[in-house]
């Protein structure tokens, strides 16, 4: 029998398009919640895949995006250049760590992630080291789904293995496994472990990726600030580039502007978008220090960096990731941060009934960032739509109920949000007791 397929005209990302029931239709939104048609609303306790850091129809943004339509909407930066993506660039290296001190512009985190990594194969060949063409990830890790991203993206028990025999190989490194707030001597096996892949493959390593702090997609795994110090200084040591992905910790989500702040260091190159524009319109950043930068200068316009996206530096999202960037700054979301966080903390972290369910393996938080981990996925079946009768639109995956809400979020909304998490395991586990 040939399967029924979907009438729809619209494919929908990560949905098996046989069995999937009609998506809900998204007719508007304010703050932290969108509204459906019909008249229902939902508080979007994951934010859009965690990039309307504003929330919806912030009235800064949508204005900066209408005042720069009237000017200009697009011109290409081959040959060209414009007042936002300068204005945009000077912003970006002023709030990110000191020593990045170069943007280049492109259309969405996958892609500026594989900005970095030609930028870095590119570097390695033009310092005179072609034999440095392969990158080093950790397990667990998740740089997107373009396939240079899916290539280093851990190969085991992430989405991409399907497309193994396809991908270029690169090395891993366990991820790791001492918690964000680990002494030094409980991280020292995970940086032993980095240690020793570096020691056997770094003549052909150009650059390690990492997401600092938070492996997001790969299961919100949550690691100490001293690995990433210990990074640094193997990188250094074995001459191989640093590039941290903070598209999805960037902009307040691990409680600093970056997660690199955390370890108080730099990387060589770091990625951003997500946030970058509150959400409003794709867009990212990939920025390089100085000594990066530096390879690529010579007589020789065969050493120019090797890349350029059409919609790079886009005018209506340079203007408006720099309207986001100035409400962040300007209405203390630091200080709205950290206030979430002690709220995600006292709801979930010391709740003791929802850590003795026994479905439950971890619950974990930092900054705006919280998730239940269970054992068996199969215990988060249903979750959506019990979710969703409360009000609150989660989107699970795997093992992990989590929760990534837009800083604008009320007290109240993200009370609403923890309860319906709790709910899940705490209701469900109340009706089967005697």
């Amino acid at each position: 029998m040939q399967p029924t397929l979907s009438s729809s005209s619209l494919w929908h990302p990560y949905a098996q398009m046989q069995t999937q029931p009609p998506a809900p239709q998204v007719v508007g939104g304010d703050g932290a919640r969108f509204h459906l048609a019909g008249g229902e609303s939902l508080i979007d306790a994951t934010c859009s895949w965690w990039c309307m850091i504003h929330g919806y129809g912030h009235p800064r943004l949508t204005r900066a995006l209408k005042e720069q339509a009237d000017q200009l909407c697009h011109v290409m930066l081959g040959g060209l250049t414009h007042e936002p993506a300068q204005a945009l660039a000077d912003a970006l290296v002023r709030i990110t760590p000191p020593g990045l001190e170069h943007v280049f512009f492109s259309d969405s985190g996958s892609v500026g992630m594989e900005v970095a990594m030609k930028m870095a194969v590119q570097y390695q060949v033009q310092r005179g080291r072609p034999g440095r063409h392969r990158m080093l990830s950790l397990m667990r890790a998740y740089h997107g789904d373009t396939s240079g991203c899916m290539a280093v993206c851990d190969p085991e028990e992430g989405m991409h293995s399907l497309f193994a025999g396809f991908l270029p190989t690169h090395h891993f490194a366990p991820a790791p496994t001492a918690p964000f707030d680990a002494p030094p001597e409980a991280v020292a096996g995970d940086i032993a472990a980095l240690r020793g892949v570096l020691e056997q493959h770094h003549q052909e390593i150009a650059a390690l990726l990492m997401e600092p702090l938070l492996q997001a997609a790969g299961g919100l795994n949550m690691t100490s600030p001293e690995y990433v110090r210990a990074a640094r200084a193997l990188c250094d040591e074995f001459g191989v580039l640093l590039i941290f992905d903070e598209v999805a910790t960037g902009f307040g989500r691990t409680g600093k502007l970056f997660a690199a702040e955390h370890a108080g260091v730099t990387p060589d190159i770091m990625v951003l978008s997500k946030g970058l524009t509150g959400g409003y319109l794709g867009h990212a950043a990939t920025l390089a220090t100085g000594e990066v930068f530096a390879a690529f200068l010579s007589d020789d316009p065969d050493h120019a960096f090797m890349h350029g996206p059409t919609f790079m530096g886009n005018p209506l999202a340079c203007r408006v990731a720099l309207e986001s960037l100035a409400v962040f700054e300007e209405e203390d979301y630091l200080g709205r941060i950290a206030a979430l966080n002690a709220l995600l903390r006292e709801e979930l972290m010391e709740d003791d009934a929802l850590h003795r369910d026994p479905r439950v393996a971890d619950v974990r938080v930092l900054g705006a960032t919280a998730v239940i981990e269970v054992s068996d996925a199969a215990d988060l079946d249903g979750v959506q739509a019990f979710a969703r009768q409360r009000g609150i639109w989660l989107r699970p995956f795997g093992r992990w109920l989590y929760t990534m809400p837009a800083y604008i979020t009320r007290d109240d909304e993200l009370r609403a949000i923890t309860t319906t998490m709790k709910a899940w395991f705490l209701e469900a586990r109340d009706a089967t007791l005697p």
